[in-house]
């Protein structure tokens, strides 16, 4: 299929579960545990599911025992496989689509968190000697997204991650080079990718320029910890306490990564998220 793909917007990458035939509450799986209330295998609806594609109990779903729903974003796939990879016709309308529909969502959902740390790339000012590369494979991961439903199945997408990883990793070197610069520091921050850092305690610790690429900093104690221009990208941060922190200029988080965490008023975000409704 010959697709001409635009550069992805900032909105095109936010669920909008009104023009969502529920997908992520049909498609995938999940089992019971702190996080979920209920096990259910994948295509099967939600029990929570109305006749509408609406979550009957959205505005409760944490003390009805389902958090796991709420730390969850599709990154606007939810919409796009709806409206355009199936136009318009929903799996209840025509039972025929459900399991086409149900495949392409999650490797959907994958490309368009690509597009999200793309994207994002794309504002970062020291990067912008690549902004060429990153706006070219942002287009080819754009054409992706829009191919027929009988190609999806198809798009390697693990290949798709490994190649942006290496580019959104040239990224963070020159992004957190220049955090170095302006702190007027001759330090070279330790590289603590993939550390095992759960439970840490990093309170009040100085993190600028630091890459936690993947690091695994469940329950660590953030608190009054500076991150600005920390590379957070795959960060697990589920229960970590970022309560005062300064993420202002943190990249490659997204809004998965703060709802898994707990923060306060105090937690200075980066302007493209928002702080999350269940944070005190």
């Amino acid at each position: 299929m010959d697709i001409t793909a635009r550069p992805t917007g900032d909105g095109d990458l936010r669920a909008d579960c009104a023009n969502c035939f529920g997908l992520c509450c049909v498609a995938l799986p999940f089992t019971a545990s702190a996080d979920f209330a209920v096990s259910k295998p994948a295509g099967r609806p939600c029990r929570n599911l109305d006749t509408g594609f609406r979550c009957g109990i959205h505005t409760r779903l944490r003390r009805s025992g389902f958090a796991g729903c709420t730390v969850y974003d599709c990154f606007g796939a939810g919409q796009k496989v709806s409206r355009v990879t199936f136009g318009g016709t929903d799996w209840r309308t025509a039972p025929e689509t459900a399991g086409p529909m149900f495949a392409a969502f999650p490797v959907v959902r994958q490309l368009q968190e690509l597009l999200w740390y793309l994207n994002e790339a794309l504002t970062l000012e020291p990067a912008r000697s690549l902004h060429t590369e990153i706006r070219a494979l942002l287009t080819e991961t754009e054409a992706l997204t829009l191919l027929g439903p009988d190609e999806l199945p198809g798009v390697d997408v693990a290949g798709r991650r490994r190649r942006t990883g290496i580019l959104l990793d040239r990224v963070s070197g020159l992004v957190r080079a220049r955090a170095r610069t302006r702190a007027r520091t001759g330090r070279r921050p330790k590289d603590r990718r993939g550390a095992d850092l759960m439970g840490a305690r990093l309170d009040g610790a100085d993190l600028r320029g630091v890459s936690l690429r993947g690091a695994y900093l469940i329950g660590a104690d953030l608190s009054g910890a500076d991150l600005r221009r920390a590379d957070l990208l795959g960060a697990d941060l589920r229960d970590a306490d970022l309560s005062g922190a300064d993420l202002t200029d943190a990249f490659f988080l997204t809004r998965p990564q703060l709802s898994a965490a707990r923060g306060d008023t105090r937690t200075a975000l980066p302007a493209a998220l928002d702080r999350p409704a269940h944070w005190r």
